[in-house]
């Protein structure tokens, strides 16, 4: 165990809000630590998150202090032992420790404690096993310090045990890997994973999305998703095939054109290939109604791509708006090899940056004066001249835009005649 003011000078904690809760249940006998990711991600000098504080208190001990001292407080578990503090407008969870008193699955029953050991070892990574108190002081019950300094992921305990507990841990286990992880996955951990796989079914779909979609913005994702595919984990949860290669080249891609990374970009390397592809995850991972529209636009016929000109990435940016165009282009480039060095695909997903589809000019009206009445045969006129239009690049001049309508006029009404 470690006991050592390692984090005496973090601002989070010192001030602000975080130190506010600390100090108004770190009195009358009780206790509270910061607890978790923000004190893995503080030793690892990234951003603390968000802050989950444990306490030796009871709920109705923790909502009695912060009424006497004017915070407000939320009961949004008191059943497993967690109240949510607001304090200027940010949200601060705090949970009474615990212990398991029977484990099966997600539903094991769990009793109040006191003993910040057995809270640590309910827990599932080792470097997820630390508190820091008050001053600063890391306590170090599971051996996570020295796996934050190796970045090992490692389960605390038996981890056949903790993935039994909540198989979600299986995909946790390769998200934090990608997110905080150096090296291969820990061995023991890993074969533990494989092991674990059937209760990966007796997940809901939310959360297996959930998880996924996070892994797939953490820095290791292309490593970690390797890893998961070798296993044939990936492959069940997807329920199709892993394309791990686009994956890694959409990554490059991405950084090559200094874009964010997007989780749906990359769902879309990962798996995608045609539309097929796309509802079938849409329906296992219940994607939300945008998710699912994006990656279907990705996955439709994307491969026109590789043999068409500028001409034809001008109607399609015209056809699709900018962002699904983007998206599409990105996607076959990177199941084109993803070489970050073409100019030809740099210039096709720049596209959007210097050129600006112009609006089509022809009206109805255009189409009335040419004798056409008001009815389907007007929007049928409509759509050949925007298709002429498009096929002739977008022309603007009078005597171009005249011959389109006269042409797409005579058509209709040859059609209406016979």
């Amino acid at each position: 165990m470690s006991a050592e003011p390692l984090l005496a000078e973090a601002p989070w904690l010192t001030s602000g809000g975080t130190a506010r809760v600390l100090q108004l249940l770190n009195a009358n006998g009780e206790e509270a630590r910061v607890v978790g990711g923000a004190v893995r991600n503080a030793l690892l000098a990234l951003v603390p998150g968000d802050i989950d504080i444990a306490t030796t208190a009871l709920p109705e001990e923790v909502m009695r202090r912060a009424k006497s001292a004017g915070i407000k407080s939320v009961p949004t578990g008191v059943d497993h032992g967690t109240v949510t503090l607001v304090i200027d407008g940010h949200p601060y969870e705090i949970t009474t420790l615990r212990e398991d008193t029977e484990t099966f699955g997600r539903k094991a029953k769990v009793a109040f404690g006191r003993d910040w050991v057995r809270d640590a070892e309910r827990r599932d990574f080792t470097m997820n096993g630390l508190s820091v108190d008050a001053r600063g002081v890391v306590h170090d019950y599971v051996g996570g310090l020295a796996d934050v300094a190796a970045r090992r992921v490692r389960f605390i305990g038996d981890p056949d045990r903790r993935i039994a507990e909540d198989y979600l841990r299986i995909l946790r286990f390769f998200r934090i890997q990608a997110a905080f992880g150096a090296g291969e996955p820990d061995r023991d951990g890993y074969l533990a994973c494989i092991r674990g796989r059937a209760g990966l079914a007796s997940l809901s779909a939310e959360r297996v999305r959930m998880e996924m979609l996070k892994l797939l913005l953490a820095g290791g994702a292309s490593a970690a998703t390797d890893a998961m595919a070798e296993s044939g984990l990936l492959q069940s949860l997807i329920g199709g095939v892993a394309y791990t290669g686009p994956l890694s080249a959409m990554i490059a891609i991405e950084a090559a054109l200094g874009l964010p990374a997007s989780a749906t970009r990359r769902l879309a390397a990962l798996t995608v290939a045609v539309t097929e592809d796309a509802k079938r995850l849409a329906a296992r991972l219940r994607l939300s109604n945008a998710e699912a529209k994006a990656l279907d636009s990705m996955g439709h016929r994307w491969w026109r791509f590789a043999a068409k000109d500028e001409a034809h990435a001008r109607r399609l940016l015209y056809r699709l708006g900018a962002e699904r165009y983007h998206d599409r282009v990105l996607l076959a480039w990177s199941r084109d090899g993803g070489d970050v060095t073409s100019s030809r695909w740099r210039e096709l997903a720049e596209l959007p940056q210097h050129w600006t589809a112009p609006k089509f000019p022809l009206k109805a009206a255009d189409f009335i004066a040419r004798g056409l009445a008001e009815g389907p045969a007007l929007g049928h006129v409509l759509t050949l001249a925007e298709d002429a239009w498009l096929a002739a690049d977008f022309p603007l001049d009078e005597a171009a835009l005249a011959s389109i309508a006269d042409q797409a006029a005579a058509r209709v009404s040859r059609d209406q005649k016979t």
